[in-house]
């Protein structure tokens, strides 16, 4: 019911961000970005509370002014979550959010000026322990660079990358992690592609300004879809101009897809038609809202008629098969109960739940288990 994901990862060097470990053999993990006024604590905090509840695993917020990595310092003590902190140009704004406990530096070294305050930076980093994000954009190119390859390119995205690695190798700083996104899925794709064997460290996926929730879902499942069954990627963020929550639901649902993670419900759902014997699409909405607050691992098919509904429902740890007169109920691939239209969403979810506490409580027991034994 639980296969294990084929695909085999690059093997990466392994750093931490707060208490989340990115690459090696950790997880790969699930970000997004604060869409607030850094300025406003206490709707930063709130959304950041929000993007934690959705399964976030560090989230960053940007400080573009000094007032900003005041208002940071505040945020810092309001949450759990790893922050990464967003900086552009001014090299003070590193120094001081350093201070207030910043678990990763997301800069360009090249936009921070003089070798001197690109080194003091790097020396920040190495006094807090602290990793850096180098983040490679095509819409943001050195303007050198721009006239070299007369458009962005992935040559020149991974050229502009490592510039900025050789500054952190002059400086003896390897704990980073490296971006290298466009808009676009085929360039951004073959730039991860080139960088991934030449540097050993950790790679953030994510297609940059994707696009809406519907457009943006879709390129970058294709771009960092294709990435990860490459197994290039140690943490992903899914840009999409709406709700940043959106970003956390749809990067675990490609990572779910892949067999990459496995945080809450799988469901498997067909797409409904004539033969089925209730309101798939309805029975499918209602289950997904009650049930959003579940992180254990489950298998759930929902399948409207007995054409493919009896053969998915064995495959999975809940499964319902529509039938006339009763659907009928699978409990771990056996059938278990017939069950009526009447009810049926509040059945389906107590019995979810239920099977959910069962396989916690086995989760628990074979970690016991595997401590004991080691």
């Amino acid at each position: 019911m639980h296969m294990e994901s084929p695909i085999k990862r690059r093997r990466s060097r392994q750093i931490m961000v707060g208490n989340v470990a990115v690459g090696g053999d950790a997880p790969i993990s699930v970000q997004s970005m604060t869409n607030t006024e850094t300025c406003d604590v206490a709707a930063t905090v709130a959304q950041i509370a929000q993007l934690q509840k959705a399964g976030a695993d560090m989230v960053r917020v940007s400080v573009p002014s000094m007032e900003a990595a005041e208002s940071f310092a505040q945020i810092k003590k309001l949450v759990s979550l790893p922050l990464i902190a967003d900086i552009h140009f001014d090299y003070k704004i590193a120094l001081k959010v350093a201070e207030y406990g910043v678990d990763c530096l997301r800069i360009n070294p090249g936009n921070i000026g003089r070798e001197d305050r690109v080194k003091a930076v790097i020396q920040a980093a190495k006094d807090h322990g602290i990793p850096i994000r180098i983040g490679v954009n095509a819409g943001s190119l050195e303007k050198d660079l721009q006239k070299k390859y007369g458009e962005p390119t992935p040559e020149a995205l991974v050229e502009s990358a490592m510039r900025h690695i050789d500054i952190l190798d002059r400086h003896n700083f390897p704990d980073f992690k490296l971006s290298l996104k466009a808009s676009d899925v085929f360039m951004t794709v073959a730039a991860y592609r080139q960088i991934a064997s030449q540097i050993e460290q950790p790679l953030h996926l994510g297609i940059t300004e994707a696009g809406g929730l519907r457009g943006g879902t879709v390129k970058s499942a294709v771009g960092l879809g294709i990435l990860l069954m490459d197994g290039i990627g140690d943490t992903i963020r899914i840009s999409l101009a709406a709700d940043p929550v959106e970003e956390i639901k749809v990067g675990y649902e490609l990572l779910k897809s892949l067999k990459l993670r496995s945080k809450g419900i799988n469901f498997i759902a067909c797409p409904s038609c004539s033969r089925q014997n209730f309101d798939v699409v309805k029975t499918m909405n209602a289950l997904e809202e009650r049930l959003d607050d579940i992180d254990t691992p489950l298998d759930v098919a929902i399948i409207g008629c007995v054409v493919n509904g009896p053969g998915e429902a064995k495959e999975v740890d809940v499964g319902l098969a529509g039938g006339s007169p009763n659907n009928l109920v699978y409990v771990r691939g056996v059938p278990d109960h017939k069950l009526s239209n009447e009810s049926l969403v509040d059945h389906l979810e107590n019995l979810i739940r239920s099977q959910a506490k069962t396989r916690q409580a086995e989760i628990v027991e074979r970690e016991k288990s595997l401590i004991a034994k080691s």
